[in-house]
């Protein structure tokens, strides 16, 4: 069946006949030890038919899309109940090209009705603490910044899957770390405050249409009692040869093999796009990091 929400042009497929796509699902990752029958359930369909979309039609989104995703994403994990996490929804275009700029001049933010900025929040436990006039030193180390962090992902990851399950289509963009204190400052963030991630939401343009991507086999990620990284290396042979033949089906300009292709993204500090000055930024955004 297929199901439509609001005025969407592109169709969220739920598989009529599910068994072609499950008997893909085991050979796409590398196990045969699915029990598919017994296990399988509307959700995973649509959790595994998660892509990356990169090119969106302009129809706005129905009324209360943007509070029903972040009640999903409310809904997630979150460390000791702190809710380290907040997001910025961005809809006025000329803010939307200024991150997109700052991302590298990515086309989807600019075309996507509604991109969300995801941010590490420890702003607001902060302005508690000098309210109440108690003490918040554990707020300058290391591990609450990665506390935040965890929590905006987890949070973000939520509110996709929600997006998903009603026909809208995703990208994550990292380049919101390219320039951070620019997009604290087109965003007017106060200290304490980091931009993780932005997310693209809108529905996908049915003439560019994306493939899901194969992922390396469980082999190589799944591991049992003890970590196995010598075992890794039949798996991630077997991986090269599956995207290369991807690369080629989507006509994507990849040189050389999935290895190859990720170890130029951490070959030197200049590959990680500005993003290399992390640390310093951070702490100028009032995050001590101890």
């Amino acid at each position: 069946m297929l199901y439509q929400f609001g005025r969407a042009k592109w169709r969220f497929h739920r598989i009529l006949n599910p068994r072609p796509f499950r008997a893909g699902v085991a050979s796409g990752y590398g196990t045969d030890t699915f029990n598919l029958d017994s296990l399988w359930n509307e959700t995973l369909t649509a959790m595994l038919s998660h892509r990356s979309i990169r090119a969106y039609l302009p129809d706005l989104l129905p009324p209360q899309t943007l509070e029903l995703l972040i009640a999903a994403a409310q809904s997630a994990a979150t460390s000791s109940n702190l809710q380290t996490w907040s997001v910025v929804a961005i809809e006025d275009p000329a803010r939307k090209e200024i991150l997109a700029q700052l991302a590298g001049n990515q086309a989807h933010i600019r075309q996507c009705p509604l991109f969300l900025v995801w941010l590490a929040d420890l702003a607001r436990l902060h302005h508690l603490a000098i309210q109440r006039g108690l003490p918040a030193q554990g707020l300058d180390y290391l591990e609450m910044f990665v506390t935040a962090t965890i929590d905006a992902a987890l949070a973000a990851q939520n509110a996709t899957v929600a997006a998903e399950s009603l026909g809208l289509g995703t990208v994550y963009i990292g380049g919101m770390r390219n320039h951070p204190e620019k997009v604290a400052e087109t965003l007017q963030l106060p200290p304490h405050l980091f931009a993780v991630f932005g997310l693209c939401v809108g529905y996908l343009d049915p003439a560019k249409p994306a493939a899901v991507k194969p992922r390396l086999p469980q082999a190589a990620v799944l591991h049992r009692e003890t970590y196995h990284l010598s075992q890794q290396a039949e798996a991630i042979s077997e991986y090269n040869d599956i995207m290369q033949k991807f690369y080629e089906s989507q006509r994507m300009n990849v040189a050389g093999d999935w290895v190859e292709h990720s170890l130029k993204r951490v070959a030197t500090a200049q590959a990680l796009n500005g993003r290399d000055r992390l640390k310093e930024i951070l702490q100028k955004l009032g995050f001590p990091l101890l």
